[in-house]
């Protein structure tokens, strides 16, 4: 199953440009290695669970459970028509309550091999359908900027640095995908019995796994013009006004871009060290947040309540902040914590 982009951040220590990959988590500590085998048999249990989940959500007609079921069925192979990734996708966006966070999902529908994503008919629709958001523009110019096309990616960073937020939806996936879980009970052969989280613990693993697979901004791209064009003052002023628009995000990965921007290119030394400090905060709170997680594979508990944050709504952010209070986690890295000491 796909990692958890969110671990991936914390694991890796140091929130840096080049770690803004979205590089597959390999997963949260494990109770001892099955055969591989029975680790096969474990993860047909899962696909099939996913299955019948979407089977049942396909039967709603509202967007939100129909969102969840297309990303409860993107993973699987070969399935009917009517659980396809697309015909649920298509369907959820006819719905009068369907948002930009359906939009946002259909852009994963293309294939990777044929070079046509993100699904240029979703990122047109986001233009209109979102225009005063960030990502929108951010993931335009990753993909301008792949193309070439130079004045292109210097207008998307301008309406990028001009708009109001930044929402990337994952937060909308979490709650579609965390409503959807409890439609059905895990069978026992989708997880470890010497796994203290149980059923819980299978529901968290699908609903931070599948919610991380969702198309990600063009950060890196971002990140590398903004570099190569600081001697233009134009450039720099609008990559300023994007950091303080990422830092005020929804998404650690656009808060982390956010602060890289308003450290390096930022004329005053203090604002420089002001945003160094906020990002050591940000790994704290990422670290503590993966820490919960792996926590909450041998603890039902733990998997309960992250699954009841996730079901709560807001965006990535706020459901990690709402973890770290649930257990008293402070969000301020202690006086001389190092991001090279993970604890574990």
């Amino acid at each position: 199953m796909r990692g958890c982009r969110l671990l991936t951040l914390a694991l890796a220590g140091l929130l840096s440009v080049p770690a803004m990959a979205a590089t597959p988590w390999p997963g949260p500590t494990k109770a001892p290695a099955k055969a591989p085998l029975a680790q096969k048999d474990q993860t047909k249990a899962l696909l099939q669970f996913q299955k019948d989940l979407a089977s049942v959500l396909a039967l709603r007609t509202e967007s939100e459970p129909l969102l969840g079921a297309a990303l409860l069925a993107r993973p699987l192979t070969n399935p009917p028509e009517v659980l396809s990734y697309h015909a649920l996708l298509e369907r959820a966006s006819r719905n009068a309550d369907a948002g930009p966070q359906v939009t946002w999902a259909r852009l994963a529908d293309c294939e990777a091999k044929a070079g046509n994503c993100p699904n240029t008919e979703a990122l047109d629709a986001l233009e209109k359908q979102a225009p005063d958001n960030a990502a929108v523009w951010l993931l335009k110019l990753g993909v301008d900027e792949h193309n070439g096309a130079s004045d292109a990616v210097r207008a998307d960073l301008a309406r990028a640095a001009g708009a109001k937020l930044y929402d990337d939806y994952l937060g909308a996936s979490l709650k579609a995908l965390a409503n959807s879980v409890s439609q059905l009970p895990p069978p026992a052969d989708t997880f470890n019995p010497l796994q203290g989280a149980g059923a819980a613990g299978v529901q968290m693993v699908i609903v931070f796994g599948l919610a991380s697979g969702q198309p990600l901004p063009g950060f890196q791209a971002t990140a590398k013009y903004c570099e190569e064009n600081k001697t233009d003052a134009g450039v720099t002023a609008d990559c300023l006004k994007l950091a303080k628009v990422l830092e005020w995000g929804s998404s650690p990965l656009g808060r982390s871009l956010g602060l890289h921007l308003r450290e390096t290119l930022s004329p005053d030394s203090s604002d420089q060290q002001s945003a160094k400090n906020a990002r050591l905060n940000l790994i704290w709170q990422m670290q503590r947040f993966a820490q919960l997680n792996v926590q909450a594979q041998g603890d039902k508990a733990t998997a309960q309540k992250l699954l009841a944050l996730a079901r709560s709504g807001g965006t990535e952010m706020s459901v990690i902040l709402a973890s770290l209070r649930a257990y008293g986690i402070p969000p301020e890295a202690p006086a001389g914590w190092e991001p090279a000491k993970v604890e574990k």
